[in-house]
């Protein structure tokens, strides 16, 4: 059974930094995609960023070039990383990692048959 396990959520004020974490289980890690999503209320569960397994990085283009959201990975741990700065109240929203056979079309949901519960990450004074 696949199982993605994300934490590192909660409450941040803007401009500060979160790292979230997820961890797979029942997946080749090494050998799969993972990517990070995240969901607004009211709104679409939209792509941030995804790493290949091979050393390519795919960035959302309403993301890329800020370098806010970062993704690395621990394979020995079977866990991927999202490294998130200078964060926005516009960032609020709920946080789901998932896992994909593929490499490659990672920036769409298709890709991924795998997804965690989701991290609710809240930025607000």
């Amino acid at each position: 059974q696949v199982q993605l396990i994300e934490s590192g959520g909660g409450l941040v004020q803007p401009g500060g930094s979160l790292r979230l974490s997820c961890v797979a289980s029942g997946i080749t890690f090494s050998t799969s995609g993972m990517g990070w999503f995240r969901q607004a209320p009211g709104k679409e569960r939209e792509f941030l960023v995804a790493d290949d397994r091979y050393g390519t990085i795919y960035t959302s283009d309403s993301v890329k070039g800020q370098g806010r959201f970062t993704i690395s990975r621990d394979n020995a741990q079977s866990t991927t990383f999202l490294q998130m700065n200078s964060l926005k109240p516009e960032d609020t929203a709920v946080y789901y990692c998932a896992a994909s056979p593929l490499a490659g079309g990672l920036k769409v949901r298709g890709a991924y048959p795998h997804w965690g519960q989701g991290t609710q990450v809240t930025v607000s004074s």
